[in-house]
């Protein structure tokens, strides 16, 4: 079962969608909690967004929402979401994934957890 774990850190609050495997998105610090559910919220209704796969030459460029996979400056797979707006809405954070086919698998599982996911909130700085 999948969760949408929000919780307040120094900062503000932030969210990680966690599964059996681990944690596979996270979120960018929000200054509120409801900001930081609406962006939940965000996600599970992008999560339907396809797959942009911008480590293929002349890749083809999908319509918001989508799942952005990119190979980044250390040569490490990643991938981020974008909402409808173009907005950055959760990413694979510090991990990094050493094959486009493992991303592949995380994306694919976000995608298949997130629109169902349950909501927990804790309040830890």
């Amino acid at each position: 079962m999948a969760t949408f774990i929000v919780k307040q850190t120094a900062t503000g609050f932030k969210f990680d969608l966690k599964t059996d495997a681990g944690v596979i998105a996270t979120s960018e610090v929000y200054t509120t909690e409801a900001a930081c559910k609406k962006g939940v919220d965000s996600v599970k209704n992008s999560a339907a967004g396809e797959v942009e796969n911008q480590t293929v030459e002349g890749f083809e460029t999908k319509k918001h929402p989508k799942f952005e996979v990119y190979e980044d400056k250390g040569g490490a797979f990643r991938y981020r979401l974008k909402a409808a707006n173009g907005q950055i809405i959760a990413t694979c954070g510090t991990l990094a994934y050493k094959t486009v086919d493992e991303v592949l698998a995380v994306v694919e599982a976000v995608k298949a957890a997130a629109p169902d996911a349950g909501v927990q909130t804790f309040a830890t700085v």
